[in-house]
């Protein structure tokens, strides 16, 4: 489940982002909100979501002050300001996406998608598995957590999860655990066997197979051509 909070001084979008979530059954808890920038980041500093909605224009402090504070939370932006430096100044802090109201749901879906990182499927269950294993891709993890978590059998949600995302568990797991490496080689400069145990691998063998297996090269191969396609720039 995605841990979230929304923080904007209007009720109203408060209110519409939850009802949003909750009528479309989204994998996202609700963990508070704030209407205003100094309870915005107490509420953020105690919570540690994992998503933040967040207006620019609150009392006490601004959505950038917090924005410029923060971590490790994804963030998508709410603002009634079409204005693009406003733009600018969000995405260079960090944000995923900028929200504008008023909120439809269409769009509101679509920045969740975008700083998740992954799509909605529409199937509950298959969606809280998603959410499970962006949040503990490098943990060990096991059918039978996915089955009480989404009050289904180990087989019924095995064979739910490869009807929706025509992959296994396991292999999906891999898939996220390989993008995640190559983001910390690329972005934080981790080495190979860094990289490897962060995302989940202690043995870096098993990191090499599945590499391979999903890029089709060797890790240092891929990003040897990575820094090529960068020199040629």
């Amino acid at each position: 489940m995605i841990k979230a909070v929304i923080c904007d001084d209007e009720k109203a979008a408060l209110n519409i982002i939850r009802h949003f979530i909750e009528a479309k059954k989204l994998p996202i808890e609700i963990a508070g909100t704030a209407e205003n920038g100094r309870d915005a980041w107490n509420l953020i500093q105690c919570v540690k979501p994992n998503l933040v909605f967040m207006d620019i224009h609150m009392p006490y402090m601004n959505g950038f002050e917090i924005i410029s504070r923060m971590k490790d939370s994804k963030v998508i932006i709410i603002t009634a300001y079409d204005s693009f430096e406003y733009a600018q100044r969000a995405l260079r802090l960090g944000a995923s996406d900028i929200l504008s109201k008023p909120i439809e749901f269409e769009q509101l879906e679509q920045s969740i998608v975008r700083a998740v990182g992954w799509n909605f499927t529409g199937n509950e269950a298959v969606d809280t598995i998603l959410a499970y294993i962006y949040e503990h891709y490098n943990e060990q993890i096991e059918l039978d957590t996915l089955a009480e978590l989404t009050f289904c059998t180990s087989s019924h949600i095995a064979r739910l999860f490869k009807k929706y995302m025509g992959m296994t568990i396991i292999s999906y797991v891999h898939k996220v655990r390989i993008e995640k490496s190559i983001r910390l080689m690329e972005e934080k400069k981790l080495a190979i066997k860094e990289a490897a145990e962060a995302v989940g691998y202690q043995n870096l063998n098993h990191f090499y197979k599945y590499f391979h297996i999903q890029m089709g090269v060797t890790p240092a191969v891929y990003m040897k051509q990575g820094r090529d396609e960068d020199a040629k720039m």
